[in-house]
């Protein structure tokens, strides 16, 4: 038998959170499905993640996060997360997957791996962590590459290959050459990116210009076997020795999922869902986004401190309805 509900949350995150938070300053009916692990997306970041955000800006509900640094690292960040869920009884099913969601007589059926829900409402904050940008070369599939760096340690003395110029390629660069790797870059600009962090750019530059860590620029890696990779640069193709690849080449929203559930999307590469700005509701009555899956592929568009605000907007908008 389906469970009713007013307003259904798909995302345990910090913006699944805020708007469970607003759903229960309304006194409105609402339940979370999560995927994974309470906030899964923060908790599969590197263990030495520091965000570019203050503290304050990744507050959510009015409660403070205090930290022991005004950047907090991804520690703090899943224990003021953790605090802020129990502390508040966010009602949450943790592990459970929401599969389909189709119209129905009085709003929609969510259908999961574990349940079926009847909806009046539904908020998709489901990120892009999920769905890796894939490089699409040769051996990408080997057990020796990985879209998602964790931790440093596992690559002491090995000789490692970064793919990508942003935030997560250089820490993991940097960090993996601290444990004693021997690091090459592969970046497809002719620079490290722009938006990298103010505090990490000169290291990582300083580190290339010295050649502690070995960068092609105007390069691409091309294919990838047990004990080698080849490296497309300006000169032709390069072959090195490789032990691991880590390519951070970034990520997409299910936009299966979206789809499937009648969100338009743009027809342009960006693929931006289709929603009130205003109000956060798309095409699709009663479904709304929050979060950084408001900007499709323009993952680098929204974060916690900027999309906390569609939280107030959507529950907000909901509230007015049910009066």
């Amino acid at each position: 038998m389906a469970k009713k509900v007013a307003l259904l949350i798909v995302g345990g995150g910090p913006i699944g959170l805020a708007c469970a938070l607003a759903a229960q300053q309304q006194g409105l009916d609402y339940v979370v499905i999560e995927k994974g692990c309470l906030v899964n997306s923060l908790y599969r970041y590197p263990v030495n993640m520091t965000f570019f955000s203050t503290s304050e800006r990744l507050e959510i509900g009015g409660i403070p996060f205090v930290s022991n640094n005004a950047k907090p690292t991804r520690p703090e960040a899943l224990e003021y997360y953790r605090r802020v869920a129990v502390s508040k009884h966010v009602n949450i099913q943790l592990f459970e997957k929401a599969e389909t969601i189709k119209p129905a007589q009085e709003g929609y059926t969510v259908i999961t791996d574990k349940a079926v829900y009847e909806a009046s409402n539904i908020v998709i904050a489901t990120g892009f962590y999920d769905i890796p940008n894939l490089l699409r070369i040769p051996g990408e599939d080997l057990p020796k590459v990985t879209h998602y760096y964790k931790d440093p340690h596992f690559y002491a003395t090995r000789k490692v290959i970064v793919v990508g110029a942003n935030n997560s390629s250089v820490d993991a660069a940097l960090e993996t050459y601290r444990k004693g790797a021997d690091v090459t870059m592969v970046i497809r600009e002719g620079e490290i990116g722009k938006r990298v962090k103010y505090w990490v750019k000169p290291d990582i530059e300083n580190r290339i210009k010295e050649s502690s860590i070995k960068a092609y620029f105007h390069s691409s890696l091309v294919g990838i076997r047990e004990q080698e990779a080849d490296i497309l640069t300006p000169e032709g193709i390069i072959t090195i020795p490789n032990d691991f690849v880590i390519a951070a080449t970034g990520y997409q929203p299910d936009f299966h999922f979206l789809e499937n559930t009648g969100i338009q999307l743009s027809a342009d590469g960006a693929r931006e869902p289709v929603y009130n700005e205003d109000t956060m509701e798309t095409n699709m009555p009663g479904i709304y986004l929050a979060g950084v899956v408001c900007g499709g592929m323009n993952t680098h568009v929204w974060f916690i401190e900027n999309s906390r605000e569609h939280a107030d907007k959507i529950i907000r908008h909901i509230a007015a309805k049910t009066k």
